[in-house]
């Protein structure tokens, strides 16, 4: 969610500054998504999805509940989402399955 929505915008820049960033490259990547085909996109999700959970710690908003608890929640939300895009490719299912043999 927005941090304007949120209504901690003005109170930490770390966590608005990132939900900004964030937010405009995952809108750029899925305006492109058609072109440079859509399993990058999915793992630019995957990864974006990754750092929004980490970034609370690492840019040190992690103990404000409400900007991290946003961060985390989005994360999750976007990791899960990619996951079950990426789990859709018969290529990677290809080679999750080969991988799963050999162990």
């Amino acid at each position: 969610m927005s941090p304007w929505t949120c209504g901690y915008a003005d109170d930490q820049p770390a966590a608005t500054g990132n939900a900004a960033f964030v937010g405009i490259a995952l809108a750029i990547a899925c305006h492109f998504q058609a072109s440079i085909g859509g399993h990058i996109v999915d793992w630019l999700n995957f990864a974006a999805g990754i750092w929004l959970v980490a970034a609370p710690f690492l840019l040190d908003f992690g103990a404000t509940a409400l900007p991290a608890a946003n961060s985390i929640a989005v994360g999750t939300l976007l990791l899960v989402l990619a996951a079950s895009a990426l789990s859709l490719d018969k290529e990677i299912e290809k080679w999750w399955s080969k991988q799963s043999i050999r162990h």
